[in-house]
């Protein structure tokens, strides 16, 4: 029988052992986390007070900009604090709600992702019906969803993170408490939770990317249609911004999820990581805002009127 070792804390390796590399990554994260924060705060803040971003499309956008928010803040600041330190620890309950958060908020974006793919549908391709049947009532129903069934699949998957064992080996190769290097050093209850990680993962992101495909199947179906050459630009100007997000995010999770637990996974894992939990929550506000009309005009309009205040 494996020596099965109580745990109260781990070491956290972090993306690098050494330290000239340490103090590089702390700045260049630290510099992206402030570019995070305030992109996707100031986007929130601009669709709340701006009257021509208050359709359906831009609803789901203040969320997806609220999940990056937590997304991002649920990992950073550990690892920018690790980075300085000598210690690089983490206790096993602020690693397991660290687990919670991480797998709750995945399952929010990956369905918000979802969400708003089908809303770019009923825009494009059920234009006359969009304002009734994308009621603010229907828009609330659509994104509580994603957050009920996003944090009650977590406390699941968490549950079974917590029947881990642990024989002596507590040092995770990473930069926060996730799945694949967890598994990696435990010495029991690895199968179902390994068995369990793959298929839920497998199944939510198959699931959320099917309704994004087959949505934009149908508007390039319906894009294809329509006579005016301004009005397929337009519809595709709209839907390039919301395929590029969704591109990085699946794959990069993908890559990191639907894989078996290896040190080579693992190891590759970390840098992929890094860009999804820190890079693209960054990314996102832009991705939204350089291209679109709607939010560069509210831009426009919010600093003119922040000038006529002073």
């Amino acid at each position: 029988m494996p020596n099965f070792t109580d745990v109260t804390e781990f070491i956290l390796v972090g993306l690098t052992r050494r330290r000239d590399l340490q103090v590089l990554f702390f700045v260049v994260f630290l510099v992206v986390y402030m570019i995070t924060l305030l992109g996707n705060i100031g986007m929130i803040v601009l669709i709340s007070i701006s009257p021509q971003l208050q359709s359906p499309m831009y609803f789901f956008l203040s969320h997806l900009s609220f999940v990056d928010v937590w997304f991002s803040s649920n990992v950073t600041p550990k690892m920018l604090e690790n980075l300085l330190s000598e210690t690089k620890t983490i206790s096993y309950v602020g690693c397991l709600v660290q687990c919670y958060f991480f797998i709750a908020l995945v399952h929010v974006e990956v369905y918000i992702l979802a969400v708003m793919a089908f809303d770019r549908y009923m825009a494009i391709c059920k234009p006359l019906l969009y304002g009734s049947k994308m009621s603010r009532m229907v828009c609330v129903r659509l994104i509580s969803v994603p957050y009920v069934y996003g944090f009650s699949v977590s406390l699941i998957c968490t549950l079974w993170t917590y029947g881990l064992y642990f024989c002596g080996n507590f040092e995770i190769n990473h930069f926060y408490c996730a799945d694949p290097p967890l598994i990696k050093i435990a010495c029991g209850g690895v199968h179902i939770k390994e068995f369990t990680m793959i298929v839920i993962a497998g199944i939510n992101f198959s699931y959320s990317l099917s309704v994004v495909l087959l949505s934009y199947t149908l508007i390039v179906v319906a894009v294809l249609r329509m006579r005016s050459a301004d009005g397929r630009k337009k519809a595709f100007s709209t839907c390039g911004s919301h395929l590029t997000a969704v591109s990085m995010f699946y794959g990069t999770l993908i890559f990191m999820y639907l894989r078996r637990p290896t040190e080579e996974s693992v190891e590759q894992g970390k840098m992929v990581a890094a860009f999804y939990t820190t890079v693209i929550p960054m990314l996102n506000p832009m991705i939204y805002s350089l291209r679109n009309k709607d939010v560069k005009e509210a831009v426009s309009k919010a600093i003119a009127k922040a000038d006529l205040g002073q």
